[in-house]
């Protein structure tokens, strides 16, 4: 798969069909083939005239391995966008993310408005203002010596997630200590994309897609049924609102 570097940082990529360029960013923990290939995102996406590029993150997938939290600010997450779209010769390109891919893309958005055409935040809704707690208990559920050792929950998941993806562990630990930035009220509001934000109604981690879509500019929200953090991901009404809104900007 192609790579590019991005300030020093190698990222790994896929780059599938053709049409208008759209950028997806997965969420923590997972990487592009999961989030995006598995599913069926990417076949939908190029079936619709899209050309589909999906990176891994930094700290993710095929992409290189960093230790320091600073490394994984959301803003330099969100420069990797940018510079991808750089590498690519691209001015503009639909952004979509899922959870800490979402945050990545607003953060996109907000610091590179001139570079994002649309954009689609699914599985991060209110949250990604209103905070989401258990950082510290993620990154010591990776650090653990073994998933008997986890009793948190909701860490649990994550460790148990990132055993099922191979990941890097000790990366992932750098990572949630510092890529859960949230943005104000006011910077939210500054985004002016026109912006897609879905998520499941039983989703406690995204939160309300209507909370945030009631303080952006240009907003639209849509609430999955019965769906939360994980089943939300590749829903059949999902990928149908995607490409209804698509459709229409």
């Amino acid at each position: 798969m192609p790579q590019f570097d991005s300030n020093g940082v190698t990222i790994d990529y896929s780059d599938d069909g053709e049409g208008p360029l759209m950028v997806l960013v997965h969420g923590y923990a997972s990487n592009r083939t999961i989030n995006w290939h598995n599913t069926s995102w990417v076949k939908t996406l190029t079936g619709a005239g899209y050309r589909v590029v999906a990176l891994d993150n930094r700290g993710h997938g095929k992409s290189e391995k960093l230790y320091d939290s600073a490394a994984y600010q959301t803003g330099e997450m969100a420069a990797d966008v940018v510079r991808l779209l750089d590498h690519l010769g691209a001015d503009t390109a639909v952004v979509m993310g899922y959870s800490m891919g979402s945050r990545i893309a607003a953060f996109t958005a907000l610091a590179a408005p001139e570079r994002v055409s649309a954009l689609i935040l699914s599985g991060l809704a209110s949250n990604l203002v209103d905070g989401v707690d258990g950082g510290a208990e993620i990154a010591a559920a990776m650090e653990a010596g073994s998933v008997a050792d986890v009793t948190d929950p909701g860490a649990r998941a994550f460790r148990v997630f990132a055993e099922q993806t191979k990941s890097d562990r000790k990366a992932l630990a750098a990572c949630i200590r510092a890529s859960r930035q949230t943005l104000s009220e006011a910077q939210v509001h500054e985004i002016t994309a026109p912006t897609l934000v879905v998520a499941g109604d039983k989703d406690d981690i995204a939160g309300s897609a209507e909370g945030l879509a009631a303080l952006m500019q240009n907003a639209e929200p849509v609430s999955l049924p019965g769906r939360d953090h994980m089943t939300a991901v590749g829903d059949k009404g999902h990928k149908e609102a995607v490409l209804a809104f698509l459709k229409r900007h």
